[in-house]
């Protein structure tokens, strides 16, 4: 039986609709989505998915997903077991980064990979490094509280500065979607960080968490944590940022799986040191 070429291949946007099967295709990779990311995702860009199709079947996807005009963000990149080493990835793929146009592209890229995206113009930056395990026994410290609607102004301008574009639609979702927790840290009006805890497939996930410092950290991820021990807990954690490495390590928690955080040109400076959990590896 002769296999599908790639000019059998027909990529196109992908909607909303679309996501479960996507999400799916990323559980059987061991990515561990969550479980409600869908809306958040097609709330920043809904015209950021794409899937390829044989004879109308999916059989390939991948996100591009722009954050203004000078960022965007590469993810979901995936083919269906059968047909890989087809042709079908790489067709999509160049298909999906058009829509970046000439902005500069990051991605989270799994190590199997990251010689097949220098070969695309992507630069390493720095690992990312999933810790898990088992959520220890935590308390929520004073000065840590349930993030409100009216938060949301303060945590974008927060956010802003942690991350290298602004995102505001993308975070209003993410803050309050289903089974998503918000907590922020303040020093009387002064946020000093946030993050978020959501149910994913195999484990909770904790992201973003953004700090100014190492205290900050441990309070938010203990805010977060709060009645939840034993519960099996992921945390994506740049390797450059040792405080982050550290919060980890001493709430016990394992590496699990690594990827390298890869742009194509020059990123808005933000503060790197305030990141003690990537928000998702999907969309950045």
């Amino acid at each position: 039986m002769t296999s599908p070429a790639p000019q059998d291949l027909v990529v196109t946007q992908a909607g909303l609709a679309d996501w479960p099967v996507i999400s799916e295709w990323a559980a059987a990779e061991g990515w561990n989505p969550g479980l409600s990311d869908g809306p958040a995702f097609f709330a920043q860009d809904p015209a950021g998915f794409f899937l390829g199709r044989i004879d109308g079947e999916p059989v390939s996807a991948v996100s591009v997903v722009t954050y203004g005009p000078h960022y965007a963000f590469l993810g979901c990149y995936l083919v269906r077991p059968d047909l890989r080493g087809q042709g079908h990835g790489l067709t999509t793929w160049k298909t999906a980064l058009a829509h970046a146009g000439n902005r500069t592209v990051g991605l989270d890229g799994v190590v199997a990979q990251q010689d097949n995206y220098r070969q695309s113009g992507f630069e390493l930056a720095y690992r990312t490094i999933r810790f898990s395990g088992p959520a220890p026994e935590t308390r929520t410290p004073t000065g840590v509280r349930p993030a409100t609607p009216d938060d949301l102004p303060a945590l974008t301008a927060y956010d802003s500065a942690c991350f290298p574009a602004d995102r505001p639609r993308f975070l209003a979702e993410w803050l309050t979607g289903p089974g998503h927790r918000a907590v922020v840290r303040h020093d009387g009006d002064r946020v000093t960080g946030y993050g978020v805890i959501r149910p994913g497939l195999d484990s909770l996930r904790i992201g973003p968490l953004f700090a100014d410092t190492p205290t900050d950290a441990h309070a938010l991820f203990a805010a977060l944590t709060t009645g939840l021990t034993g519960c099996q807990l992921a945390l994506d954690v740049p390797e450059p940022n040792s405080a982050a490495v550290a919060l980890a390590e001493e709430a016990g928690l394992t590496p699990s799986f690594e990827t390298a955080r890869m742009y194509t040109g020059p990123v808005r400076a933000h503060a790197r040191e305030r990141v003690f959990g990537v928000t998702t590896l999907e969309l950045g």
